[in-house]
């Protein structure tokens, strides 16, 4: 009697399932059917056309997902160096990726030979962007030090290969991370068929003579690879009709870039090890717990954290049994992660990041990914009425210390500062330029007088902060002339081009280990204890967790 009554049951439930389904399907619930108009998603007729289903972001090459959240920003404890430049604020962060290790030098090498192949340095027209692109070597040398071995092997012997580059100046670490971004991207394009598998190889060859570009690539995708870009076209073409990736395709990956101090310090500490509920147990003097270098656990005990300088003439320590097993640098993962799985966030190469440096964290303006740096440009239009792509013409800049590099390379897009036609009456940003906000431009300087007229200082000198004006200029005949600022009345080093670096080096005392240490450094200067990392902002969900819990649905 109970067998026939089950078959009911379950027939009935099967019946009403279809039922739902087929309400479903009609009332658009389908992630094909369009919510708003009932009209089909990627239609093969025609229509909207849209990356259904897109999941998530994939973590792109070399890089550690970090999920965000809030943190204390800066020392809660006393400045014996008494510079006051980091007072604890709270600040929140969104999710983000961070390189695992710093950039090394067969890293380097890699872009370094990327750019000699593409643009070959014997032709004069692009002499300067490889050499512009050069570490400085020189920075080994000491005038009471023989440290010639460093000077010529320390970048390119095999030896070296994983250890963290270093001379490179703040403009050389985002222009790889640039490079890095286009070279990925190439990547996931011939992935998912947008492009053919020798795409890439194609500039290296000399095949067309300009390289890959995101950017111009999502603008003006018949502009890239000097206009060959329909002849390489991968599996996605249909019906001999060019077929391009859009930031809609959820293909493109946004750019690597050096992280914002905020994101350093964030990673640096790793507190996610010391969470209790929504809170942390107290914090953290290095980004391992406890308050001491050395390793207390039972295996490895006594052994050093971390590559720092542990006194007077001792980088590390006694022969024969090294506290940290390096003199200069050390090859990348030769010690312990932090919680987050990022190596050498304390130690090793101090760390460019993008922010422009400040004595102060403005927080009554902004507590939600904290950066000072912007600077808003948009693309150029063209008198064609098109985005202006650079073919020809490269745009090269002389830095105060008479190094070149090039801003614009072949086959990008030409940038030009924002107008009112994006400030106009806007509340969040009223211009382009805004690294020196409430901290440097002439409206927060002690300086300051609305009333004056603003023609009585042309030259706006009686400004916040009066740093040395180096100059380099050219002669008639091309020749570099290099004019040292040797005024008596300059106050400061601070400016709109000094760059902030975080983390102890080899060089340095345990002091500087803490996250929150914060110094800085003309961003056209090298030294040989700074490197770099990069990081990647998170599009979409904060969390990657698969089992998340469904928010704003009453629980089962």
């Amino acid at each position: 009697m109970k067998k026939p009554f089950i078959k009911v049951i379950l027939s009935c439930a099967v019946i009403t399932a279809s039922f739902t389904s087929c309400k479903n399907s009609s009332s658009g619930s389908s992630k094909n059917v369009s919510r708003a108009t009932g009209w089909k998603i990627n239609a093969k007729e025609g229509g909207f056309q849209y990356n259904s289903d897109f999941k998530e972001q994939e973590t792109a090459p070399g890089l550690v997902f970090i999920e965000g959240g809030t943190f204390t920003k800066g020392k809660v404890q006393d400045d014996v160096m008494h510079d006051w430049n980091n007072t604890a604020t709270s600040q929140h962060v969104q999710s983000f990726y961070m390189d695992e290790t710093e950039v090394t030098n067969v890293m380097y090498l890699e872009y370094l030979d990327y750019l000699k192949a593409v643009y070959p340095p014997d032709n004069p027209k692009y002499a300067n962007i490889y050499k512009g692109a050069l570490p400085d070597t020189l920075v080994w040398r000491n005038r009471l030090g023989f440290n010639e071995t460093m000077t010529n092997n320390y970048l390119r012997h095999p030896a070296y290969a994983e250890y963290p580059v270093v001379g490179v100046n703040w403009i050389q670490a985002t222009q790889f991370a640039e490079w890095r971004t286009d070279r990925v991207n190439e990547v996931m394009l011939e992935r998912e068929g947008y492009l053919t598998s020798d795409a890439k190889y194609k500039a290296l060859g000399g095949e067309t003579d300009i390289a890959f570009n995101t950017e111009t690539y999502l603008n003006r995708p018949d502009a890239v690879y000097g206009g060959m870009i329909d002849s390489l076209q991968g599996k996605q073409k249909k019906d001999s009709l060019s077929v391009y990736a859009k930031r809609s395709s959820g293909v493109i990956l946004p750019e690597y870039r050096l992280p914002t101090e905020t994101e350093w310090e964030y990673s640096a500490q790793a507190q996610v090890g010391s969470r209790e509920y929504n809170n942390y147990r107290g914090r953290k003097k290095y980004p391992w717990e406890g308050d001491y270098t050395r390793n207390g656990q039972r295996v490895g005990r006594g052994d050093q954290l971390a590559n720092f300088k542990q006194g007077k003439g001792d980088y590390g320590g006694i022969a024969g049994w090294s506290d940290d097993g390096a003199d200069i640098t050390a090859e990348v993962k030769s010690y312990k992660p932090n919680d987050l799985g990022l190596y050498d966030m304390a130690g090793n190469v101090s760390e460019w990041v993008a922010d422009v440096y400040r004595p102060i964290v403005d927080d009554e303006v902004s507590d939600f990914n904290y950066y000072r740096g912007n600077v808003y440009m948009k693309t150029a239009i063209g008198e064609d009425g098109k985005v202006d792509v650079l073919k020809d013409n490269i745009v090269y800049d002389t830095l105060p210390n008479g190094k070149i590099v090039a801003l614009n390379l072949p086959g990008e897009i030409k940038m030009v500062p924002v107008g009112e036609e994006e400030t106009y009456l806007r509340t969040n940003f009223s211009s382009s330029d805004n690294r020196g906000y409430r901290d440097g431009e002439p409206g927060s300087s002690r300086f300051y007088d609305r009333f004056n007229d603003e023609d009585e200082d042309p030259q706006n000198q009686r400004k916040m902060y009066n740093s040395p004006s180096h100059r380099v200029e050219k002669d008639s005949l091309g020749n570099l002339i290099r004019e040292y600022d040797k005024s008596n009345n300059r106050t400061t080093l601070i400016n709109d081009e000094v760059r902030v670096f975080k983390g102890g080096s080899w060089r340095d005392r345990a002091y500087w280990l803490d996250p929150a240490q914060r110094r800085y450094l003309p961003q056209y200067m090298a030294t040989d204890y700074i490197g770099f990392r990069c990081a990647m902002s998170r599009v979409g969900s904060k969390s990657k967790t698969k089992n998340k819990t469904v928010r704003g649905k009453k629980a089962k």
